[in-house]
């Protein structure tokens, strides 16, 4: 019998589908949005991010079917006459967005907006000169689905705050039928404004709005994972829902791989060097790096690239699919590419639009919090907008990186994210002794990135005096503040004993919290614990292992089709072998090509004969259907890497 490894817990070491949806939805279901960013505060503190938001998650809403009517930087009268128009317009609507951001403070548990005229030195100028957000509910009331996204729990803008007003954040709110209220952190806490041009919030949303196939409370997952990483624990968006169905801002088939497959299927089918490139930049740890680098090789050799080699035939509009690819990703680079490409394109407004304020966070003049990000960020951080750096080109670019998180923690010296990603910077460019220092600030100042760095010096004694209970504290406390790792670690030691005594139900609890915060490590090490007996019923490990693949552990896929194969926990299916065998095929490492290839005998030939079945519907495979696999196989393999299954109808 095959043992599917328990690796998550070792110490931490098709092309898109059509996204023609704005006219699809128009006339599917009518979207009304209001969207108030507010900043230019005259009389309290200013804040930078707010207005771009709104302009920008307006313009997003915009290409989703919403009809968006957008306020920046309003008084007290232009909110609340939008409020009331907004009620008119929501009163008729399928779907009711609001979006703020801005100041917000709470009284006696009551939240309010602050208009940018406020004048706010009492607890009686809260009541007359800001507005109730009780107000913005009462215009969302009625049938429908209402969406509240609130951005607005920066530090209280009050200096002498009255006794019934709360220093920090907004209260938690919301119990009527049909809404979901979205909160940029977690109840009585503080949120950022960001380093550039988006607050962390913002720029997560805009990240994951587009998503093709993805219901709102899968998205909030994604959402609330970014912020985590983008602010080192800092922050935790949290949301109250009580919708009666789920919602799709872009509904439709969600795509048939991840986006860095999605991603190398265009750029290798179509030979492209630039694509190529620009994968190796977004996606260094990525699944199909190797594929990648050995087209690279080969293009080199023979000097074909996109231009005079043959393409692979697309599935859709080349121009379109790239399109999707930059927009989706919000990358500068495959804006770039585009507008270069097709200077006359169908979406050259969309897409100079979307340069523009991706300018101000991924150009070359970007601030220095977001440099610092760029350069230090580490790759179990990864975000929508942020991929991540591994240690080794970290320390090739270490004193840029230094430089940046230096300046960042100058100009920030409350967010302890920038100190732990100097502290990285530092590790990086070999002064260990400086980088314990500045982990331990930072953990002290409650990163949990630094708490989950440290906490591994101290279990492997590097650089440091080993104490194992200190490593297990610094786990406990991360997992607490929502970090996945601090959980998978902190599980570690529960199952094995280590620094602790051992709790084989508690590690199962911690890996399922942080499984259902989004977790894919955690969710493939739950079924590996299901399917050996340790913990949890080992009929629910597909399960675990499906989930963990759709999250983005691509180990999932071959780990399904052992199980089914084997029909171990489950019943026997080669069919959903075959389809989980050809999943890892397409995104994950090489390991299923290698299984189906180079070690085709232990797979039953019913499994190897449903793969086979399946590369022939795709037009992939012209031999025997004889259930062998082998060498044979490869060259049909190869054609589903690179394009993935053809596209139904």
């Amino acid at each position: 019998m095959r043992r599917i490894n328990w690796l998550g817990l070792a110490l931490l070491a098709s092309l898109l589908i059509g996204l023609t949806v704005g006219a699809a939805i128009a006339r599917a279901e009518t979207r009304v949005a209001l969207v108030i960013g507010n900043g230019a505060y005259r009389e309290v503190a200013t804040l930078a991010n707010p207005p771009n938001d709104a302009v920008d998650v307006a313009a997003e809403l915009k290409t989703l079917g919403f009809k968006v009517t957008t306020g920046v930087n309003l008084d007290q009268a232009g909110m609340e006459r939008a409020i009331a128009e907004f009620a008119l317009a929501a009163a008729s609507a399928d779907v009711s967005l609001f979006y703020y951001g801005g100041h917000g403070l709470q009284v006696a548990s009551h939240n309010y907006l602050i208009p940018v005229d406020a004048q706010l030195h009492s607890e009686e100028d809260i009541y007359k000169h800001s507005v109730n957000f009780d107000e913005v509910l009462k215009a969302q009331e009625g049938e429908g689905i209402h969406l509240v996204f609130l951005d607005a729990c920066r530090t209280n803008p009050l200096k002498d705050a009255p006794a019934s007003a709360h220093a920090e954040g907004l209260a938690r709110v919301g119990n009527a039928a049909g809404f979901l209220i979205a909160f940029a952190t977690q109840p009585d806490n503080v949120a950022f404004d960001g380093a550039g041009r988006n607050s962390p919030f913002a720029q997560s949303l805009l990240g994951h709005l587009a998503a093709v196939g993805q219901n709102i409370s899968s998205m909030m997952i994604e959402v609330r994972k970014d912020v985590i990483a983008a602010t080192g624990g800092a922050q935790i968006p949290w949301e109250n829902s009580s919708l009666t169905r789920q919602f799709y801002f872009a509904p439709g088939e969600a795509p048939s791989g991840s986006p860095d497959t999605l991603l190398w299927q265009l750029a290798g089918g179509q030979r492209d060097v630039s694509l190529l490139h620009i994968y190796l930049d977004r996606y260094p740890e990525g699944s199909h790096v190797g594929d990648v680098k050995a087209l690279l090789a080969e293009v080199g050799k023979t000097g074909k690239g996109a231009a005079d080699a043959p393409p692979a035939p697309a599935k859709e509009n080349v121009e379109e699919l790239l399109w999707k690819l930059a927009r989706n990703g919000r990358q500068k680079p495959l804006v770039d590419l585009y507008l270069a490409r097709y200077p006359s394109g169908a979406h050259v407004q969309e897409a100079t639009g979307l340069l523009a304020s991706l300018q101000q966070t991924q150009g070359s003049d970007a601030p220095p919090g977001i440099v610092c990000e760029r350069l230090a960020t580490h790759p179990r951080d990864s975000t929508a907008n942020n991929s991540g750096v591994d240690l080794d080109t970290l320390a090739k670019n270490a004193e840029p990186a230094i430089a940046a998180c230096r300046a960042a923690v100058d100009q920030n010296p409350n967010v302890s994210h920038y100190l732990a990603l100097l502290a990285r910077a530092t590790a990086a460019a070999g002064r260990r002794d400086d980088a314990i220092g500045l982990y331990r600030k930072a953990a002290e100042a409650g990163d949990v990135r630094a708490m989950v760095s440290l906490g591994l010096l101290l279990e492997s004694g590097d650089g440091v005096a080993k104490d194992i209970a200190a490593a297990n504290a610094l786990y406990e406390k991360a997992a607490a503040r929502g970090s996945a790792d601090g959980a998978i670690n902190l599980a570690v030691a529960l199952m094995s004993g280590k620094g602790v005594e051992k709790n084989a139900s508690r590690a199962a609890a911690l890996l399922r919290t942080a499984s259902q915060g989004g977790s894919a490590i955690a969710t493939y090490d739950l079924g590996v614990l299901a399917q050996e007996g340790a913990a949890g019923n080992p009929a629910e490990a597909l399960d675990f292992f499906q989930q963990s693949s759709s999250l983005g552990d691509p180990r999932g896929y071959l780990a399904s089709a052992i199980l089914l194969d084997e029909g171990r926990g489950v019943p026997k299916d080669p069919a959903g072998a075959a389809e989980e065998l050809l999943r890892g095929v397409a995104g994950d490492d090489g390991s299923a090509f290698n299984q189906l290839t180079a070690k085709a005998s232990s797979w039953s030939h019913d499994t190897i004969r449903a793969v086979q079945v399946r590369l022939k519907e795709a037009g992939y495979y012209a031999g025997l259907v004889d259930g062998k696999g082998g060498a044979t196989l490869a060259p049909a393999l190869k054609q589903w890497r690179l394009l993935g299954p053809p596209q139904k109808g």
